[in-house]
Parts: C-alpha cells; structure tokens; sequence
C-alpha cells in the first residue's frame, strides 16, 4: 500500500483547519468548521487544536483497535477530545469547534469506510468501472437555501463577510439535529451518524480522500470530473491537485463564476495505491 499526502493552508499566515494522517493500515482526514469574524465558538483552543487532537485520537483508535467499527473509533475519539477541553470551554456552545472526518481501515479482504459531513472519499475500482465519490450532501441540502444571499454578493467585500455571518449562524441551528446535518464536535452521538461502508480490497485499484477545498476542483469548479481529477493525482501526485485548485480560485478571486463561502479554502488530499 503506498500513500501520499498534500495538505495547504487557505492563507501561509492562518492556521490550517485541514488535517490528514495515515498509519500503516489507517488514513483520516478532517476538515474544521471555523467561526467567522464577529462570531463566538465557545473555546479558546480555536479549530485548528480541535482538529490535530480529534484526527490524532481517531488515527490511534482506527489503527490499535482494528475490531472496533469506524463509528466507535469515531465515537471515543470525540469523547477523548471534548475531555480534553471541557473544564475550560463551553462545550453546549453552537458555535463550539468541529470537522468533517473521513477514515479508512484497510485489512486483508476489506476497506471500510466511515465519511461524515462534506468531505469526499473516492473509490478507484481496479476494473474499467467509473470511480465511484462518496459523500455525505445533508450539509449542502439544509444550506442550500440559507447561502443564497451570501451567494449573491462578491466574495472579499463586506457584505459577503456580513452574508458568511448570518449563514453560519443559521446553519448552527440545523447541526447535530434530526432532519439536519451532522459533523464531529463534542457529542460523540454524531459518530453514529455517519455514512459507512466496506469494500473488497480486491475490486479496488485505490482511493482518495479530499476536503471540500482541494474536492472543490470537481464538485465546484466542475473543471474535472472524478476520473480526470484521479488521474491527475496519479500522474502529477496530489499537491498538482491543490495548485489547480488555486489557479480556479485565483481566476475567480470575488466569486461570481463560482460562488462560495470563502475565496480560498484550506486544502488536504491523501490517496492510497493498493
């Protein structure tokens, strides 16, 4: 199994709130929910802290526990974290830190799969098949309809950033609710949320996982489909991936082709050739 890993921060002065590690038959990837200017979280840590300790903790659990399903490994990591930090934040804050969490087990026979909220995990079937993007949308559906206002105004001015606000805030009342959408934070509940899966090893040429950042190149930008982003990754490895993805930003710096949130996003990419 060869791995390779790329990861880049939005900004070089900012922390980066993506994080990706792998053990030898392990890989995680979190992408963290950062609070807007002019909002509270709750925690003096900030996302980035939040991140590193989650991902490490569920790196660990994945890897030392190989019979316990991804969701417990997700479920104690969570539960690790928020002890981490309960005496001194506000862990019943709806702004409270979280992340996006793919992890992959890889054994003998079989690849499982855990992806919760809107990070991209993509099966490569070791056939002509198409690749097969994995994807937790209940996020991209409750918000749909909240970001339109956002949407409409050019990504840098003041208005975007008073629109990202108001969108954030209003997104905070849907998570970890029934009939919205779920990310990892301090209820380790969430963990049993998450969409789940096994593979055989055998059917698999590889995988990828990718935050919304460097997944944006596809399901944003539309300037690949998946096939051709695999194939890039695969050629050129994955930080050519990321610098495609800073060309599509950088061509569309105030977001009028391509709406988003934030102008550049923090990015992380790891891919496995089985």
């Amino acid at each position: 199994m060869r791995i390779e890993i790329a990861t880049e921060p939005a900004h070089p002065d900012r922390p980066n709130e993506d994080f990706v590690a792998a053990s030898p038959n392990a890989v995680v990837l979190l992408d963290g929910a950062g609070t807007p200017a002019g909002s509270d979280s709750g925690c003096s840590h900030g996302v980035a802290w939040y991140v590193s300790r989650l991902g490490v903790s569920l790196l660990a659990e994945a890897t030392n526990r190989p019979d316990q399903p991804l969701t417990e490994c997700l479920a104690e990591a969570i539960t690790q974290t928020a002890e981490l930090h309960r005496d001194t934040c506000d862990l019943t804050h709806p702004g409270t830190p979280s992340a996006t969490v793919i992890a992959t087990r890889v054994g003998e026979r079989d690849v499982e799969y855990l992806v919760l909220a809107d990070s991209t995990l993509v099966l490569e079937p070791a056939s002509d098949r198409e690749p097969v993007a994995i994807t937790d949308d209940r996020e991209a559906q409750v918000g749909a309809v909240l970001r339109q206002r956002m949407d409409a105004e050019a990504t840098g001015t003041q208005a975007h950033a008073a629109a990202l606000r108001t969108y954030v805030e209003a997104m905070r009342a849907h998570r970890n609710q029934p009939g919205g959408f779920w990310v990892a934070a301090a209820d380790p509940a969430a963990a049993h949320e998450a969409l789940t899966g096994t593979t055989p090893r055998a059917d698999l040429a590889g995988f990828a996982l990718l935050s919304d950042g460097a997944s944006r190149l596809v399901d944003r930008f539309t300037l690949a489909d998946w096939s051709q982003a695999l194939t890039l990754i695969r050629d050129h490895g994955p930080a050519e991936l990321i610098r495609q993805v800073r060309v599509a930003e950088n061509s569309d710096a105030d977001g009028k082709r391509w709406p988003r949130g934030k102008a550049h996003d923090d990015t992380a990419v790891a891919t496995i050739t089985l």
